[in-house]
């Protein structure tokens, strides 16, 4: 896992957040070698990507970037091997799951009204993210409905397991 602050505008402990998107891979099934990037950007960088990839003006909160296929599912392993969380423990290449990029001023601004604190706020963001890399959606009220119930899983493990 990469995970990497490039901003300066609020607080984020990498090695927590990094804990905590470990936690949902292994939750969800993810095994052995596999890749995710966790970016933490300032408001710039993410309304340049907004833009760009889902054609929406200024900055967001969060934004995932699975590397996914279709005809082999969510991940992909570098060679053509098999992927997904399904694949070969035993495969000596990693899967490539993908990018989630989390804007923090965005986060703050959201929290009081959203997640209620600054730290629950970038919690959710970072569990939807990696979600959404791992192929969950919310396109339709199913979708979402389903996407929800894990994130308040992920979220109350996260809750337990706090000092």
């Amino acid at each position: 896992m990469f995970v990497a602050d490039e901003q300066s505008d609020h607080p984020v402990d990498v090695a927590r957040w990094e804990a905590l998107a470990r936690s949902v891979l292994e939750h969800e099934g993810v095994s052995g070698d596999a890749e995710l990037a966790l970016l933490f950007v300032d408001e710039t960088t993410i309304a340049e990507l907004n833009q760009t990839f889902m054609g929406q003006e200024g900055p967001t909160d969060v934004l995932a970037f699975p590397i996914d296929d279709e005809e082999v599912g969510v991940g992909r392993s570098p060679d053509g091997s098999t992927s997904g969380p399904d694949r070969d423990p035993l495969a000596d290449v990693p899967l490539l799951l993908g990018d989630v990029v989390v804007c923090p001023a965005v986060a703050a601004r959201n929290a009081p009204t959203h997640a209620g604190t600054y730290d629950d706020e970038i919690a959710l963001l970072v569990v939807h993210g990696t979600l959404h890399v791992l192929g969950w959606d919310h396109a339709t009220e199913e979708e979402t409905r389903e996407m929800q119930a894990r994130e308040r899983e992920h979220l109350a493990r996260r809750d337990r397991s706090a000092p």
